[in-house]
């Protein structure tokens, strides 16, 4: 009963470190960049959803609306961030680039201790329906719409990659850049808007996440985001389902742990994961080894 709990559990995390994984293997997948200020945009999603409750309410809308402003602020963000500071370092060093997504993230989390506070903030429960009984097991109602809204957010992203022309146009940017701009493709519009949809998941992601975790606070984008980005690399990092898997097998990792261990323990387990991974298979476990002609 407690192993099936917990691997419930497993499964709700998993969905939210799967759909803010997504970013990072988009904009990595694409840009060839590690964007670390990604799970700070999930944390000004999770501030955009708090402060627009009140608004949403006044007009009869439910909590669980709040995500629609929280998507579109993040993706507007995240399409400010790459135009003013990755895009003019796109030819420069992999370590510029790297430097400057550490200092966009640690810029924002400054930025909102400054004018909104260091302090945690509660946040109104989003999912007022009952859990559903299987037998003696009872599963909260949050816990199903996050894992079926991550498959079907999935699913969807990748008809969008397969079947759109803007998605096939993202898939020529990530195979060859050149050649994609050769043949007539905006790769600064393809990059912009992969920015956009990945910060979009993250705020989706942040709304699950504080169905289950409901506090906010300036911090709180780091650690999840660190977990995401592990996720990404476990999958396959620039491989979609992977970012996916990776993110299932994190949060059912780091369940299982807290539920048999001591709690201390599980991030070490979840690092544990990520250095295992990197030693028998670098590339992921989706991915696939490239070699270049020299």
């Amino acid at each position: 009963m407690k192993f099936i709990l917990q691997l419930i559990n497993g499964l709700q995390l998993g969905s939210i470190y799967a759909l803010i994984s997504l970013g990072y293997t988009m904009v990595y997948g694409i840009a060839q960049l590690i964007n670390f200020a990604h799970g700070d945009i999930m944390m000004i999603g999770s501030y955009i959803a708090l402060f627009s409750i009140p608004l949403l309410s006044s007009v009869g809308l439910p909590v669980w609306a709040s995500v629609f402003p929280a998507v579109i602020v993040c993706a507007i963000l995240g399409m400010a961030i790459e135009k003013i500071a990755y895009r003019p370092l796109r030819n420069s060093p992999r370590i510029s680039n790297l430097i400057t997504a550490i200092g966009v993230s640690l810029l924002i989390q400054n930025l909102v201790n400054k004018y909104i506070g260091s302090g945690a903030k509660s946040f109104p429960k989003i999912f007022e329906k009952p859990p559903v009984t299987l037998g003696s097991i009872k599963i909260s109602y949050s816990m199903i719409v996050t894992i079926l809204v991550t498959l079907i957010l999935t699913l969807l992203l990748q008809l969008f990659m397969r079947k759109t022309k803007y998605g096939k146009a993202m898939i020529a940017t990530s195979q060859d850049y050149g050649a994609a701009k050769l043949m007539g493709i905006n790769v600064d519009h393809i990059i912009t808007m992969t920015f956009a949809i990945g910060s979009g998941l993250a705020a989706v992601g942040s709304i699950l996440y504080l169905s289950a975790y409901p506090q906010v606070s300036p911090t709180m984008g780091s650690l999840i985001g660190i977990k995401a980005f592990i996720a990404a690399v476990v999958g396959g990092i620039g491989i979609i389902p992977g970012a996916v898997i990776g993110g299932f097998i994190m949060g059912i990792v780091e369940a299982l742990t807290r539920g048999y261990l001591p709690s201390q323990l599980s991030d070490a387990f979840v690092f544990g994961i990520l250095i295992i991974v990197l030693l028998v298979k670098p590339t992921g476990l989706l991915g696939k080894n490239m070699r270049e002609k020299v």
